[in-house]
């Protein structure tokens, strides 16, 4: 799934070209107007007190920009930032030891927070509370705790899952914010964007066609725009028309709506098998032979968005416009029945 051109997911090669495009101030950052707002009050407010931001949740499927906004809070405050992953923090001296070598207003983003343990979350909670954490010494009766103040600083939590994050975490965040797909007009902003940075030729008129396939997603347009440029540089001159665009997308499997195969795929099998539903997603993902947090995080939301499936009590369905397109008939005494 990972090596899906669609992919909201980074792979590790691409990381160091996302950084490259990275904006690194709120007016460089497009887009997510409503959390910039916020973000732009926030902070100013913080930095006439003289004090550190509030923590900070930020919310939303993959590849919209969770990453690259603690990136500009972080420069915004002027200040240092530390970056780790809930996954990376499987004991509680994993948290003790990044939490005792922030500085002074540094932040430490957390990315996919919700996968972090239970015993190293344990150790946030009075380090956000109270800029401490409680160090246990010693063992059995013996055993004593000392507790070490820490300086002031940031806490940003990423997730695509916020249903999972336990409520006393979730509560000590003081500033939540959520991000949306980008509507096309903003991927065309982004798309030129990145076409200067990347000295990519780009026809303005292959811009809004780009735009209309990235599923909404900062980073699924900035991969194409990269896939398109080999394709441009092998059976073109260079320039990224809307020709050769059409030509490109066809060639890495995107269609007009934006869905690759496996998006026709789940579909497919949500119609064939299922009857266009209703169909748990577990059962969903093993028909698949994928993940079922994979399903949930990356299939399932921009076929949600285009308004392909729903998600119900009793489980994923297809609706009027999803049977469309996955070929099955409406009406009485077609392929499905009514």
């Amino acid at each position: 799934m990972d090596e899906r051109v669609i992919s909201a997911q980074a792979s590790a090669d691409e990381r160091q070209t996302e950084s490259a495009l990275r904006p690194t101030t709120l007016a460089e950052y497009i887009g997510q107007a409503q959390a910039k707002a916020q973000l732009g009050i926030f902070i100013a407010a913080a930095k006439g007190r003289a004090e550190t931001l509030d923590h900070v949740l930020v919310q939303g499927p993959p590849g919209l920009g969770k990453t690259t906004l603690a990136y500009v809070i972080a420069r915004e405050m002027n200040t240092n930032i530390r970056v780790t992953s809930g996954p990376a923090l499987e004991r509680p001296a994993d948290m003790a030891s990044i939490l005792t070598g922030l500085g002074a207003g540094d932040v430490l983003f957390i990315d996919e927070i919700h996968r972090l343990p239970q015993a190293a979350e344990e150790v946030l909670y009075p380090a956000m509370e109270d800029k401490a954490i409680d160090l246990v010494i010693g063992k059995g009766v013996g055993a004593r705790t000392h507790r070490l103040h820490l300086e002031p600083m940031t806490v940003i939590g990423a997730t695509t899952r916020p249903g999972l994050i336990s409520a006393p975490l979730r509560d000590r965040f003081g500033i939540n914010l959520r991000l949306d797909f980008y509507p096309p007009e903003e991927l065309a902003q982004v798309i030129e964007r990145s076409a200067r940075i990347l000295n990519v030729p780009l026809d303005p008129q292959a811009v809004p066609l780009l735009a209309t396939r990235s599923r909404g997603t900062p980073r699924i347009a900035n991969r194409i725009l990269r896939r398109l440029r080999d394709v441009a540089q092998v059976e073109g001159d260079g320039q990224v028309t809307v020709d050769l665009a059409e030509r490109g997308l066809r060639l890495i499997g995107i269609d007009q709506g934006g869905l690759d195969e496996i998006d026709r795929r789940y579909l497919r099998v949500l119609a064939s098998k299922f009857r266009g539903g209703p169909a748990g997603v577990e059962t969903l993902a093993a028909a698949l032979s994928e993940e079922t947090e994979t399903v949930e995080d990356v299939v399932e939301p921009y076929l949600m968005q285009r308004g392909l499936i729903e998600r119900t009590p009793r489980g994923r369905q297809l609706t009027p416009a999803g049977r469309l397109e996955a070929g099955m008939e409406q009406s009485t005494g077609g392929l499905f029945g009514p």
